[in-house]
């Protein structure tokens, strides 16, 4: 039976690093970065309001530039994402890299990528999360381990609810994991739940998918899924004949998903960028100096080999 959200609770109202052995001096470096295009600095609490007041839909997010920098970044998936809960979206995505605006998905280590997508979320839930409401935020990590690992640098100090999908088993070497029941994590109390980089592990989009039919569907709350990777399952990346749960969330989970903040870089000659900020349109990009030319732009999702084989080499 699917949970209860907390009496009272609206939408007006709201608003996990994969296994790290990082040494001490990697772990200073990932935490304060000094990557291209990166500028992360703390922000006061601000509330998440329902409605745009005085301003029009069409003035906000549809024309919204590419980021400068990751300061500006946070700022517009902040943005789309109060207009999204205004629209009553309870599944979001925001998707993004973390080892510069310009790079692509292992430019950067593993590890490491994930620790600059810990700090981000820090950032993100900073500006987006009423300092009333931080308490009833729960923020998913993939494992145990990333909820200590945070608790001790990101989030060191911070009043979030730490939690996480999956914890280790026996044969945890061979791929295998414990799953951990979603109703037992979850609290009467929660609001508002982010899934930080749920990609690692095949099992954990298919916990994700529990906690959005157990504890989100049919109550006010809401979850984001922050920097998933969900491209891999769009593509096809893990045969349905292989991973059949996992290839049935095109047609049960994605359909109910809004995704409101998006950049996927394409490299070579004829290289560019899918970029999404809501309410606007899909944009394919191309940096052209030191601005962005819009080559195409349409309402719903281009698929990645679309963009790549057909929109690119055309422009």
């Amino acid at each position: 039976m699917p949970l209860s959200s907390a009496p009272g609770a609206g939408v007006a109202s709201l608003f996990p690093l994969q296994k790290s052995n990082l040494s001490d001096r990697q772990l200073s470096c990932c935490l304060n970065p000094r990557r291209k295009n990166s500028k992360i600095v703390r922000r006061d609490f601000k509330p998440l309001r329902s409605s745009v007041s005085g301003e029009s839909r069409s003035s906000v997010g549809v024309d919204v530039p590419f980021p400068g920098d990751y300061d500006e970044l946070l700022e517009q998936a902040k943005r789309a994402t109060e207009l999204a809960v205004s629209d009553k979206r309870q599944l979001m995505e925001i998707e993004f890299p973390t080892s510069g605006l310009d790079s692509v998905p292992g430019d950067g280590e593993g590890g490491i990528e994930m620790t600059g997508s810990m700090q981000l979320i820090r950032e993100f839930c900073d500006q987006l999360v009423d300092a009333e409401k931080v308490t009833r935020t729960r923020i998913f990590f993939p494992e145990a381990n990333e909820v200590k690992f945070a608790r001790k640098s990101a989030f060191e100090g911070s009043s979030f609810k730490l939690d996480y999908l999956t914890k280790p088993s026996f044969f945890e070497d061979f791929g295998f994991t414990e799953k951990v029941k979603m109703t037992d994590r979850v609290r009467p109390e929660d609001e508002l739940f982010l899934v930080a980089y749920p990609y690692f592990n095949v099992n954990e989009m298919l916990v994700v998918e529990e906690l959005y039919r157990e504890a989100v569907a049919n109550t006010a709350r809401q979850l984001i899924i922050f920097n998933g990777e969900l491209d891999r399952i769009r593509s096809g990346y893990y045969p349905a004949f292989f991973y059949p749960k996992l290839a049935s969330l095109t047609k049960t989970l994605f359909p109910k998903m809004e995704t409101v903040y998006y950049i996927h870089n394409f490299k070579g000659m004829k290289g560019g960028t899918l970029f999404r900020c809501y309410p606007g349109p899909w944009k394919v990009l191309r940096r052209v100096g030191n601005r962005y030319m819009t080559l195409h732009q349409q309402e719903s999702m281009p698929s990645l080999k679309e963009v790549a084989l057909n929109i690119l080499p055309s422009s």
